[in-house]
Protein backbone atom coordinates (compact mmCIF):
# COMPACT_ATOMS: atom_id res chain seq x y z
CA UNK A 1 0.00 0.00 0.00
CA UNK A 2 2.82 2.40 0.92
CA UNK A 3 4.67 1.60 -2.30
CA UNK A 4 1.48 2.14 -4.33
CA UNK A 5 0.87 5.57 -2.76
CA UNK A 6 4.47 6.59 -3.36
CA UNK A 7 4.24 5.53 -7.02
CA UNK A 8 1.06 7.56 -7.45
CA UNK A 9 2.77 10.62 -5.99
CA UNK A 10 5.72 10.16 -8.34
CA UNK A 11 3.44 9.96 -11.40
CA UNK A 12 1.56 13.10 -10.38
CA UNK A 13 4.76 15.06 -9.78
CA UNK A 14 6.30 13.94 -13.05
CA UNK A 15 3.13 14.86 -14.94
CA UNK A 16 3.08 18.32 -13.35
CA UNK A 17 6.67 18.85 -14.40
CA UNK A 18 6.04 18.06 -18.07
CA UNK A 19 2.49 19.33 -18.52
CA UNK A 20 3.40 22.69 -20.10
CA UNK A 21 1.63 22.69 -23.44
CA UNK A 22 3.54 24.01 -26.40
CA UNK A 23 2.63 23.63 -30.03
CA UNK A 24 5.65 23.22 -32.25
CA UNK A 25 5.60 25.38 -35.40
CA UNK A 26 6.96 24.01 -38.63
CA UNK A 27 10.54 25.23 -39.18
CA UNK A 28 10.55 27.87 -41.88
CA UNK A 29 12.97 29.67 -44.11
CA UNK A 30 16.71 29.18 -44.39
CA UNK A 31 18.56 31.98 -42.64
CA UNK A 32 21.74 32.54 -40.66
CA UNK A 33 22.57 35.38 -38.26
CA UNK A 34 26.08 36.66 -37.68
CA UNK A 35 27.29 36.99 -34.11
CA UNK A 36 28.46 40.56 -34.70
CA UNK A 37 25.16 41.99 -35.91
CA UNK A 38 24.78 45.18 -33.86
CA UNK A 39 22.06 46.29 -31.47
CA UNK A 40 21.15 49.71 -32.80
CA UNK A 41 19.52 52.50 -30.80
CA UNK A 42 16.90 55.06 -31.75
CA UNK A 43 13.31 54.86 -32.86
CA UNK A 44 12.34 52.95 -35.99
CA UNK A 45 9.03 52.34 -37.74
CA UNK A 46 9.07 49.10 -39.76
CA UNK A 47 6.30 48.93 -42.35
CA UNK A 48 7.62 46.45 -44.94
CA UNK A 49 10.30 43.82 -45.26
CA UNK A 50 11.61 40.97 -43.17
CA UNK A 51 11.38 41.23 -39.36
CA UNK A 52 11.71 38.60 -36.62
CA UNK A 53 11.46 38.58 -32.86
CA UNK A 54 14.00 36.42 -31.10
CA UNK A 55 16.10 35.87 -27.98
CA UNK A 56 19.56 37.38 -27.62
CA UNK A 57 22.06 38.28 -24.93
CA UNK A 58 22.72 41.96 -24.25
CA UNK A 59 25.44 42.70 -21.70
CA UNK A 60 25.24 39.02 -20.72
CA UNK A 61 21.51 39.36 -20.00
CA UNK A 62 18.95 37.18 -21.79
CA UNK A 63 16.30 39.26 -23.53
CA UNK A 64 13.88 39.40 -26.46
CA UNK A 65 14.72 41.73 -29.34
CA UNK A 66 13.52 42.59 -32.83
CA UNK A 67 15.74 41.41 -35.68
CA UNK A 68 15.42 43.99 -38.45
CA UNK A 69 16.20 42.53 -41.86
CA UNK A 70 14.51 45.31 -43.83
CA UNK A 71 17.84 46.82 -44.83
CA UNK A 72 21.01 45.57 -46.50
CA UNK A 73 22.80 45.14 -43.15
CA UNK A 74 20.49 43.49 -40.60
CA UNK A 75 20.47 44.86 -37.06
CA UNK A 76 18.80 44.11 -33.74
CA UNK A 77 16.38 46.62 -32.22
CA UNK A 78 14.87 47.29 -28.81
CA UNK A 79 11.09 46.62 -28.82
CA UNK A 80 10.58 49.82 -26.79
CA UNK A 81 12.06 51.84 -29.67
CA UNK A 82 10.39 49.96 -32.53
CA UNK A 83 6.90 50.28 -33.98
CA UNK A 84 5.68 47.58 -36.35
CA UNK A 85 3.42 49.32 -38.87
CA UNK A 86 0.63 47.21 -40.36
CA UNK A 87 -0.59 49.37 -43.23
CA UNK A 88 -3.91 49.34 -45.07
CA UNK A 89 -2.16 47.22 -47.70
CA UNK A 90 -2.60 44.35 -45.20
CA UNK A 91 -6.42 44.45 -45.40
CA UNK A 92 -7.97 41.12 -46.43
CA UNK A 93 -11.47 39.65 -46.37
CA UNK A 94 -12.25 36.83 -43.95
CA UNK A 95 -13.17 33.79 -46.07
CA UNK A 96 -16.54 32.07 -45.81
CA UNK A 97 -14.99 28.88 -44.49
CA UNK A 98 -15.67 27.21 -41.12
CA UNK A 99 -11.96 26.40 -40.86
CA UNK A 100 -11.40 30.07 -39.95
CA UNK A 101 -14.10 30.27 -37.29
CA UNK A 102 -11.32 30.41 -34.67
CA UNK A 103 -10.70 34.02 -35.75
CA UNK A 104 -13.98 34.99 -34.12
CA UNK A 105 -14.79 37.27 -37.06
CA UNK A 106 -17.74 37.08 -39.43
CA UNK A 107 -17.06 35.97 -42.99
CA UNK A 108 -16.74 38.91 -45.36
CA UNK A 109 -15.32 41.29 -42.77
CA UNK A 110 -12.09 43.10 -43.59
CA UNK A 111 -9.18 42.48 -41.22
CA UNK A 112 -5.49 43.38 -41.18
CA UNK A 113 -3.26 40.39 -41.94
CA UNK A 114 0.51 40.18 -41.61
CA UNK A 115 0.81 37.08 -43.81
CA UNK A 116 2.86 33.94 -43.34
CA UNK A 117 3.97 34.24 -46.97
CA UNK A 118 5.63 37.57 -47.68
CA UNK A 119 3.65 40.45 -49.14
CA UNK A 120 6.22 43.06 -50.23
CA UNK A 121 3.88 45.89 -49.20
CA UNK A 122 3.38 44.61 -45.63
CA UNK A 123 5.78 44.07 -42.75
CA UNK A 124 6.71 40.37 -42.67
CA UNK A 125 6.91 39.25 -39.04
CA UNK A 126 8.18 35.94 -37.70
CA UNK A 127 10.53 34.65 -35.01
CA UNK A 128 13.93 33.01 -34.88
CA UNK A 129 16.20 31.20 -32.43
CA UNK A 130 19.34 31.71 -34.52
CA UNK A 131 21.57 34.10 -32.64
CA UNK A 132 24.90 32.20 -32.37
CA UNK A 133 25.28 32.60 -28.60
CA UNK A 134 21.66 31.62 -28.05
CA UNK A 135 22.15 28.48 -30.14
CA UNK A 136 25.23 27.55 -28.12
CA UNK A 137 23.61 28.11 -24.74
CA UNK A 138 20.03 26.80 -24.94
CA UNK A 139 19.03 23.19 -24.40
CA UNK A 140 16.93 22.13 -27.43
CA UNK A 141 14.85 25.29 -27.85
CA UNK A 142 12.80 28.09 -26.29
CA UNK A 143 9.22 28.71 -25.24
CA UNK A 144 7.48 31.81 -26.58
CA UNK A 145 4.45 32.76 -24.50
CA UNK A 146 1.75 35.33 -25.15
CA UNK A 147 1.00 37.00 -21.80
CA UNK A 148 -1.56 39.51 -23.00
CA UNK A 149 -2.69 42.03 -25.62
CA UNK A 150 -3.95 45.59 -25.27
CA UNK A 151 -5.68 47.05 -28.33
CA UNK A 152 -8.96 48.13 -29.94
CA UNK A 153 -9.59 44.73 -31.49
CA UNK A 154 -8.34 41.18 -31.20
CA UNK A 155 -5.12 39.50 -32.31
CA UNK A 156 -4.84 35.95 -33.60
CA UNK A 157 -1.55 34.38 -34.64
CA UNK A 158 -1.70 31.10 -36.52
CA UNK A 159 0.28 28.81 -38.81
CA UNK A 160 -0.97 27.12 -41.95
CA UNK A 161 1.11 24.86 -44.14
CA UNK A 162 0.89 25.06 -47.90
CA UNK A 163 -0.62 21.59 -48.35
CA UNK A 164 -4.21 22.65 -47.56
CA UNK A 165 -3.82 21.63 -43.92
CA UNK A 166 -6.09 23.17 -41.30
CA UNK A 167 -4.92 26.38 -39.61
CA UNK A 168 -3.00 25.93 -36.36
CA UNK A 169 -3.78 28.75 -33.90
CA UNK A 170 -0.87 29.73 -31.65
CA UNK A 171 -2.00 32.91 -29.92
CA UNK A 172 -5.48 34.39 -29.43
CA UNK A 173 -5.95 37.57 -27.45
CA UNK A 174 -9.45 36.44 -26.49
CA UNK A 175 -7.88 33.77 -24.27
CA UNK A 176 -7.19 34.97 -20.73
CA UNK A 177 -4.56 32.35 -19.94
CA UNK A 178 -0.89 32.40 -20.92
CA UNK A 179 -0.38 30.76 -24.33
CA UNK A 180 3.02 29.11 -24.86
CA UNK A 181 4.47 27.39 -27.88
CA UNK A 182 7.79 25.68 -28.44
CA UNK A 183 10.45 26.77 -30.95
CA UNK A 184 13.42 24.50 -31.63
CA UNK A 185 16.97 25.82 -31.60
CA UNK A 186 18.02 27.26 -34.99
CA UNK A 187 14.39 27.77 -36.02
CA UNK A 188 13.16 30.53 -38.32
CA UNK A 189 9.39 30.64 -38.78
CA UNK A 190 6.76 33.07 -40.05
CA UNK A 191 3.06 33.04 -39.21
CA UNK A 192 -0.18 34.89 -39.94
CA UNK A 193 -0.96 37.79 -37.57
CA UNK A 194 -4.60 38.92 -37.79
CA UNK A 195 -5.78 42.23 -36.27
CA UNK A 196 -9.52 42.89 -36.35
CA UNK A 197 -9.46 46.70 -36.01
CA UNK A 198 -7.10 49.61 -36.66
CA UNK A 199 -5.27 51.23 -33.76
CA UNK A 200 -2.39 50.71 -31.35
CA UNK A 201 -1.73 47.21 -30.04
CA UNK A 202 0.68 46.29 -27.26
CA UNK A 203 1.60 42.60 -27.11
CA UNK A 204 3.42 41.19 -24.07
CA UNK A 205 5.62 38.23 -25.01
CA UNK A 206 7.80 36.09 -22.77
CA UNK A 207 10.75 34.04 -24.03
CA UNK A 208 12.19 31.40 -21.72
CA UNK A 209 14.63 28.52 -22.03
CA UNK A 210 16.58 25.90 -20.14
CA UNK A 211 20.31 26.30 -20.73
CA UNK A 212 22.84 23.52 -21.30
CA UNK A 213 24.53 24.57 -18.05
CA UNK A 214 21.38 23.83 -16.03
CA UNK A 215 20.10 27.39 -15.52
CA UNK A 216 16.74 28.74 -16.60
CA UNK A 217 16.42 32.15 -18.30
CA UNK A 218 13.34 34.22 -19.03
CA UNK A 219 12.55 37.69 -20.36
CA UNK A 220 9.32 39.57 -21.06
CA UNK A 221 9.08 42.36 -23.63
CA UNK A 222 6.25 44.37 -25.17
CA UNK A 223 5.82 44.57 -28.95
CA UNK A 224 4.26 47.76 -30.33
CA UNK A 225 2.01 47.72 -33.40
CA UNK A 226 0.43 50.63 -35.26
CA UNK A 227 -2.35 49.00 -37.30
CA UNK A 228 -3.81 51.01 -40.18
CA UNK A 229 -2.42 53.96 -42.12
CA UNK A 230 -4.22 56.48 -39.92
CA UNK A 231 -2.77 55.17 -36.64
CA UNK A 232 -0.06 57.38 -35.15
CA UNK A 233 3.36 55.88 -34.49
CA UNK A 234 3.84 58.46 -31.72
CA UNK A 235 0.75 57.08 -30.02
CA UNK A 236 2.24 53.59 -30.23
CA UNK A 237 5.49 54.79 -28.64
CA UNK A 238 3.63 56.58 -25.85
CA UNK A 239 1.27 53.73 -25.01
CA UNK A 240 1.82 51.89 -21.73
CA UNK A 241 1.41 48.15 -21.36
CA UNK A 242 -1.08 47.90 -18.50
CA UNK A 243 -1.78 44.30 -19.43
CA UNK A 244 -3.21 42.06 -16.67
CA UNK A 245 -1.01 39.06 -15.93
CA UNK A 246 -2.48 35.60 -16.65
CA UNK A 247 -2.82 33.23 -13.72
CA UNK A 248 0.56 31.94 -12.59
CA UNK A 249 2.53 34.64 -14.44
CA UNK A 250 4.26 37.81 -13.31
CA UNK A 251 2.80 41.08 -14.55
CA UNK A 252 4.07 42.04 -18.03
CA UNK A 253 3.57 45.75 -17.31
CA UNK A 254 7.30 46.44 -17.36
CA UNK A 255 9.91 44.93 -19.64
CA UNK A 256 12.29 42.79 -17.66
CA UNK A 257 14.73 39.91 -17.88
CA UNK A 258 15.86 37.25 -15.47
CA UNK A 259 19.09 35.46 -16.30
CA UNK A 260 21.30 32.94 -14.62
CA UNK A 261 18.56 31.71 -12.32
CA UNK A 262 18.92 28.34 -10.63
CA UNK A 263 17.70 25.45 -12.71
CA UNK A 264 14.13 26.37 -11.86
CA UNK A 265 12.06 26.05 -8.74
CA UNK A 266 10.07 23.24 -10.32
CA UNK A 267 13.19 21.12 -10.69
CA UNK A 268 14.13 21.73 -7.07
CA UNK A 269 10.62 20.80 -5.92
CA UNK A 270 10.73 17.63 -8.00
CA UNK A 271 14.13 16.63 -6.60
CA UNK A 272 12.97 17.20 -3.01
CA UNK A 273 9.79 15.22 -3.70
CA UNK A 274 11.75 12.31 -5.18
CA UNK A 275 14.05 12.23 -2.14
CA UNK A 276 11.00 12.28 0.15
CA UNK A 277 9.39 9.44 -1.79
CA UNK A 278 12.59 7.39 -1.60
CA UNK A 279 12.71 7.97 2.16
CA UNK A 280 9.04 6.97 2.44
CA UNK A 281 9.64 3.77 0.51
CA UNK A 282 12.68 2.93 2.65
CA UNK A 283 10.74 3.58 5.86
CA UNK A 284 7.86 1.45 4.63
CA UNK A 285 10.21 -1.40 3.74
CA UNK A 286 11.83 -1.27 7.20
CA UNK A 287 8.41 -1.31 8.89
CA UNK A 288 7.31 -4.28 6.81
CA UNK A 289 10.48 -6.20 7.69
CA UNK A 290 10.08 -5.41 11.40
CA UNK A 291 6.45 -6.46 11.33
CA UNK A 292 7.39 -9.68 9.58
CA UNK A 293 10.04 -10.51 12.14
CA UNK A 294 7.69 -9.68 15.06
CA UNK A 295 4.98 -11.89 13.62
CA UNK A 296 7.47 -14.71 13.14
CA UNK A 297 8.65 -14.44 16.78
CA UNK A 298 5.07 -14.42 18.08
CA UNK A 299 4.23 -17.48 16.03
CA UNK A 300 7.29 -19.28 17.36
CA UNK A 301 6.37 -18.44 20.97
CA UNK A 302 2.80 -19.64 20.43
CA UNK A 303 4.10 -22.89 18.94
CA UNK A 304 6.40 -23.49 21.90
CA UNK A 305 3.61 -22.69 24.37
CA UNK A 306 1.31 -25.10 22.57
CA UNK A 307 3.92 -27.84 22.67
CA UNK A 308 4.54 -27.28 26.40
CA UNK A 309 0.82 -27.53 27.15
CA UNK A 310 0.60 -30.73 25.15
CA UNK A 311 3.38 -32.39 27.21
CA UNK A 312 1.38 -31.96 30.41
Amino acid sequence: MIARCALTMLILLTTAQTAATAKEPTPGLSQSIAADQPLTTGRAELSAGHVDIGPRYVDNQWTLLIHDGTQARPVWRNPDETVLRVSDAALQTVPDDPAYAFLGVDAGKRVYVVPQVQNPDVVWLGWNTQDPRVMQSIDRGVTLTLLGVRGPGTLTTYLQSGNFAAPQPLWRSTESKAQPFWAEVNTHTHANWVFTAPGVYLIAVQVSADLVGGETVSATRTLRFAVGDATSADEAYAATADIPAPAGQASPAGDRAEAGEPAGESRTVLLVALVAIAALLATGLVLLLLRGRGAKRRAERERLTSLSGGDR
